[in-house]
Order: structure tokens, then C-alpha cells, then sequence
């Protein structure tokens, strides 16, 4: 019988949580993290559902654990974790872990105001400012975003027909906008997103199955965006993003945003060099910015930035003992 113990820096990023799992994560080969996901993933993800899952965490559970980086030109790697499972990045998770490492001196930046990370999706740069021991900003220049399919049609229990479009910014998104059969978000229980989302992920995974163009480690639509206007006047769009089983981001999404600047660039509604400030379900707000175009294997890409807060809320040492029923945790479904 054992007791693990895992040291946690607790945090939140415009709302949604972000757990620091600082020290007690599994030792994992010094492999790139891309390949440290599949071996987590594979040998260790009892770790992630015991600290996302209740009774430990909750349905919005989401987190990150530190590792030294494999790259010479990273200073530390990310590995997400979340309810959903084990992410190839996270927007806000990166906001949040950055802002608790730099605070609580997990992380010492080989240059003032920058710091390079190594995550399973890539290299993401980062810049954040700092006033005296807080972090005040991180902006994170994320791994290139593309729209994967348009005007894709599926027919949905409760709704009909409805059209969206498939985007990549980190993860796979179903975006939906306000048409005949959708008016929008004010017309939208939190219930409703919870019921419809699961269906409309399923349809679009079924009817796409998407894989990255030059990662097929990448795979699978794991998150469901509904989009409406703002309510608040400096922004120029509203989210509202599901993922697990019954998680709503409180946050406005970083990899949702870049995958959302995708989508406009793609269809001509947001230019090169345009700033696109992202508002969460909350009222919560995101700076993005597209930075540049690329490519993405056959795809046209762009190069997305995102900027936000983050507020560390305590230190939390963990216990996960062998001799507890609920070690791994439960979702109520």
C-alpha cells in the first residue's frame, strides 16, 4: 500500500482552473513530449484522472505537469492534463502554468519577459509582463492554426440541420455560428450546451475523423465551439467552448481562439495583423492577434498569438492513496 503525493500550484486563467502539478508527477524518459504523451497516456493516466476527476477535482477540471524540457531552445516542458484527457496543448492551461512557474519560482526565464516551451504540439513561444512578483500578461504564439473543413452539414437530434466548420488551433474544434436552426447563445441554456454538444462532436468526428497534416499523433474533434456576437463593447466575438463530458471553458479558449482566427482568416473575415479580442461565456476576455501565415501540409495556416491573465489561488499537496475506492476518481454521468 502507498500514498502519492503530488505538490500542486492552483490557479485560474480568466476563470477556468488551471492545476500546476509541480512536484510528484511520474518520471517519464527524456524523449520529446510528444513522446512523453503517449508514454503518460499509455502507463500513467491513472495520475491525471485521480487529479482532475472528483472527488480531487470537478467537471472543469483541467491542469498541467512540469517537466524539463528535451529541447535545448525550450526552458521547460508542459504536459496537459485535463478531464477530457491529455491534450496536445492548452491556451489557457499555458497562461495559468506560466503565470503560477514565474511567480512561484518553478521557472527562472534565460531572458527577462520571455520563456520558450516545449509541448506535446510543438514549440510555443511566450511573452508575459511582470510587475514586481506578479505576472500581470502571458501572450502565447501558438503552433499554427488552419481551418480543416467548411460548411460541413449535420443533421441533429433537437436541431436539424446544422452547418459548421472543423478548425485547428491545438486542438480539433466544431465551430457553430447563429443560423436558421441555432439563434445563439442568448437563447441557450447551460444545459443545452451540455445535451448538444456530445451529439454534435460525435457527428462531426463520424462524418470527418480529422487528423493533424503533419502529426497523426494529433487526431480526433475534441471540442465544440458555439459562437455569437459580443456582449461586451471592446469585443468582437463570444464563445461559448464544451469539452469532456460536461465541461464549459469559463475562460475564452486559447487553442479555441486560434482555431476561431483560422476559421475567419480562412473565410475572409480577419486579416494579417488583425487583433480579435475573444469573449467568454463569463464575460471573460482574450487579446488575439493573427501574426502571420504558413503552411500546414497542404493546408494554408496561420501563425496566432493569445493573450490573457491568470491568478494563482493557493498551494494544494495532494494525496492519492492505493487504499481509497474512489483512487482514480469518478465522473457523475
Amino acid at each position: 500500500m502507498m500514498r502519492h503525493s503530488f505538490f500542486c500550484v492552483d490557479a485560474h486563467t480568466c476563470g477556468n482552473p488551471v492545476r500546476v502539478v509541480a512536484g510528484g508527477g511520474p518520471q517519464l524518459p527524456a524523449v520529446p513530449m510528444s513522446e512523453k504523451r503517449e508514454i503518460f497516456q499509455r502507463d500513467h493516466d491513472w495520475v491525471r484522472q485521480a487529479l482532475m476527476f472528483e472527488p480531487r477535482g470537478h467537471d472543469v477540471m483541467s491542469g498541467t505537469i512540469l517537466y524539463p524540457s528535451s529541447r535545448e531552445d525550450c526552458d521547460i516542458g508542459v504536459l496537459f492534463i485535463e478531464v477530457s484527457g491529455c491534450l496536445p496543448m492548452c491556451g489557457h492551461g499555458t497562461i495559468g502554468t506560466v503565470t503560477a512557474a514565474l511567480e512561484e519560482g518553478l521557472v527562472v526565464p534565460r531572458t527577462a519577459g520571455q520563456l520558450s516551451l516545449e509541448t506535446p504540439a510543438g514549440k510555443v513561444d511566450i511573452e508575459y509582463t511582470q510587475n514586481g512578483n506578479y505576472v500581470e500578461q502571458v501572450r502565447l504564439f501558438n503552433v499554427p492554426a488552419y481551418l480543416h473543413a467548411r460548411d460541413v452539414i449535420l443533421n441533429i437530434d433537437g436541431l436539424g440541420a446544422l452547418k459548421v466548420d472543423l478548425s485547428y488551433g491545438g486542438n480539433y474544434y466544431v465551430i457553430v455560428e447563429p443560423q436558421d436552426n441555432w439563434s445563439g447563445l442568448d437563447d441557450m441554456t447551460v444545459s443545452d450546451i451540455q445535451r448538444l454538444s456530445p451529439i454534435i462532436r460525435a457527428a462531426a468526428q463520424d462524418a470527418l475523423a480529422p487528423e493533424h497534416p503533419t502529426d497523426p499523433r494529433i487526431s480526433g474533434v475534441s471540442h465544440v465551439m458555439w459562437c455569437d456576437a459580443p456582449t461586451q463593447t471592446e469585443a468582437d466575438a463570444r464563445n461559448a467552448v464544451f469539452y469532456g463530458e460536461k465541461a464549459i471553458d469559463r475562460s475564452p479558449c486559447g487553442t479555441g481562439s486560434s482555431a476561431r482566427m483560422a476559421q475567419l482568416h480562412a473565410r475572409g473575415r480577419l486579416k494579417t495583423g488583425d487583433t480579435f479580442i475573444h469573449e467568454s461565456i463569463i464575460g471573460t476576455m482574450f487579446t488575439c492577434k493573427v501574426e502571420g501565415e504558413t503552411r500546414l501540409g497542404d493546408f494554408d495556416a496561420i501563425l496566432p498569438s493569445v493573450a490573457g491573465w491568470a491568478r494563482v489561488i493557493g498551494h494544494n499537496t495532494i494525496f492519492v492513496d492505493d487504499r481509497d475506492p474512489l483512487m482514480t476518481g469518478f465522473q457523475l454521468r
